[in-house]
């Protein structure tokens, strides 16, 4: 029978480039794999707006690279992998983490806010992709997870669009894991739960809301934190996932499974 070595779980000497990682659920990611040994690029809105994560990573022994990466402007996108590239010579790992979630019921949304969340859901998502896919395929490997969300697979009022554009990101997975596995490359994707981050902050301060949320994650009955994600895509861009593509890997609490 072959030989395997034992599973690792760490990522000692892997080049990574987090997008969104300001704030949130972005931020506990680049922490977990710099942590791992990973060295990490930062992906963010506004590279003024570091917050000192840049210099919590450089303090764990890891190099970083903070970088202007708006994910609707292409431009930014190609410019910040040949970035990554540039600086460690290489990009094994993408983490597309960033993403907009404007609530609206779906009589009201406006074509300017179709547009936005598109251009960052998913547009965003596809180029990213494919501009670290292209580094990818010329080293033979690559590890991307995408974050979707539960909204991909259960209807939440008020977020037809951002429901949308996450069963798509669910399908990409899967698309570019198929096309991508020939040269190296896993794909995957993990789906949250509601999380404390920023950006659930408000919708979770009602009560109504944050007791509906809490009922509805049927089996835990608590609210999820970044790093719970954040574990779950180590796992997908370790050693020990080496065999796992085109996944969508719920964190959902037990919401789905009720």
């Amino acid at each position: 029978m072959p030989r395997f070595d034992v599973p690792r779980f760490d990522v000692p000497g892997r080049v990574a480039l987090v997008t969104g990682a300001a704030r949130g659920l972005g931020r506990a990611i680049a922490l977990t794999l710099a942590h791992a040994g990973a060295d990490v690029a930062l992906g963010l809105r506004d590279v003024e707006a570091d917050a000192g994560l840049a210099a919590e990573i450089r303090e764990l022994g890891r190099q970083v690279l903070p970088l202007q990466m708006d994910m609707t402007r292409t431009a930014q996108i190609g410019a910040a992998v040949d970035a990554v590239v540039e600086r460690f010579g290489r990009l094994d790992i993408l983490v597309n983490n960033a993403g907009i979630a404007p609530e609206n019921p779906a009589e009201d949304v406006t074509e300017a806010d179709f547009d936005a969340t598109l251009a960052v859901n998913l547009k965003g998502t596809f180029f990213a992709s494919q501009a670290a896919g292209r580094v990818m395929i010329r080293q033979r490997y690559g590890r991307i997870v995408n974050v979707g969300s539960q909204a991909g697979a259960v209807a939440l009022p008020g977020e037809a669009v951002y429901c949308m554009t996450k069963a798509a990101i669910a399908h990409l997975t899967r698309c570019l894991a198929v096309e991508w596995g020939p040269h190296g490359i896993t794909v995957n994707a993990v789906a949250p739960t509601f999380v404390h981050t920023p950006g659930t902050e408000a919708y979770l301060a009602d009560p109504a809301h944050r007791a509906d949320v809490v009922e509805r994650i049927a089996a835990l009955h608590r609210i999820g934190e970044p790093m719970e994600v954040a574990g779950a895509v180590l796992f997908l861009v370790s050693p020990a996932a080496s065999l796992i593509t085109g996944e969508v890997m719920l964190i959902d609490g037990g919401w789905t499974a009720r």
